[in-house]
């Protein structure tokens, strides 16, 4: 078995290195070094905590060879060129890894690459299923775009996908309730939650599963003279308070007059929803790692339990001191041993 990983991940890890426990073996040239570049940090705590408590000797760490291209491969989706190895091989300074990471988060590259897989979450898709048809698909991708590219907080940029109203050229956050295969509550609801929530509510109790379709009963779309334009808000016919049962077992009442698509974002990303958090912190993982701390990335539900608990309560805890920063939790988990 190869000693060496281009991931090391830590279900995945736990399965692929059973049985290497025991004596050193010999380091393997030029993809291993004998000792980590970098300084020990909470995530490699609790990593090679649980490695030696099932008994699993880690890999090696890995070489700067090894280092430049899986970082550049994971962060731009890109190989670096010959003169970046070069400089990289070249340089003796101890935080150099550090240094092209930071460097690396913030090239032309990194926006492309990490748009490319908010597209595909996001469903921007101009053709069949989805049909948003090229003038509303440019203008979402732009605006994807624009989020990666300045950061915007992942708070904000749930709640404003979430709640927009408006034409879908015009206003490219409103894409996101219409890039679904079908109409109505039900499907923006699953969008919602599979999205946000990394979950599949096609498993939900009943009432909880109707309470998240609720705060989606009051959208319209409605059609305009411009081929393929479309207008979403709120159904003016809509009245009266809305009684709906939340997707952790709580009950709220949207009073008269309240869009109840700003009630279910006030309650999805306040700071004690572990829900928000903990999906966006385990895709981020995934991402990187090629496996989530819960597998499958977007099927968290009581009975699918993470395979290191403390870590993803770690950077839960750390996602949202920072303001949900996705590009700090980047950051924290690219300057790890374990990565």
């Amino acid at each position: 078995m190869k000693r060496f990983l281009k991931h090391l991940t830590i279900s995945g890890m736990l399965l692929a290195m059973a049985g290497t426990s025991g004596a050193a073996e010999p380091l393997v040239k030029p993809y291993e070094t004998g000792k980590f570049s970098t300084p020990e940090s909470k995530i490699d705590r609790l990593v090679f905590d649980a490695l030696r408590k099932a008994d699993i000797q880690p890999a090696m760490p890995c070489s700067d060879e090894v280092f430049i291209r899986r970082v550049f491969l994971d962060v731009a989706g890109t190989l670096p060129e010959a003169h970046e190895v070069r400089a990289f091989l070249k340089d003796r300074k101890s935080d150099k890894r550090a240094r092209l990471i930071d460097s690396l988060l913030n090239r032309d590259e990194s926006t492309d690459y990490a748009t490319m897989k908010w597209c595909d979450l996001l469903r921007v898709k101009s053709e069949f299923p989805i049909n948003l048809w090229p003038n509303a698909v440019q203008a979402y991708e732009r605006w994807v775009r624009q989020a990666v590219r300045e950061n915007l907080p992942y708070d904000r940029m749930a709640r404003e996908l979430l709640t927009s109203s408006g034409s879908n050229f015009r206003v490219p956050q409103v894409n996101f309730l219409r890039a679904v295969q079908g109409q109505g509550p039900q499907p923006v609801a699953a969008a919602a939650a599979l999205t946000f929530m990394g979950s599949r509510i096609d498993s939900w109790p009943a009432d909880r599963r109707a309470g998240l379709e609720s705060m989606f009963s009051r959208l319209a779309f409605k059609p305009t003279a411009e081929w393929k334009e479309e207008i979403v808000c709120l159904d003016p016919s809509s009245f009266g308070p809305l009684d709906v049962v939340l997707p952790d077992g709580g009950k709220l009442r949207v009073a008269p007059g309240t869009d109840p698509r700003s009630a279910f974002a006030d309650w999805l990303t306040a700071p004690g929803n572990w829900w928000f958090a903990k999906a966006a912190v385990n895709r981020e993982w995934a991402w990187i790692f090629g496996r989530g701390i819960i597998h499958e990335a977007d099927d968290i539900r009581p009975d699918n339990p993470p395979s290191i608990p403390g870590l993803l309560e770690y950077l839960e805890r750390e996602f949202v001191q920072s303001g949900y920063d996705r590009r700090k939790l980047r950051r924290l988990i690219l300057n790890s041993r374990v990565y």
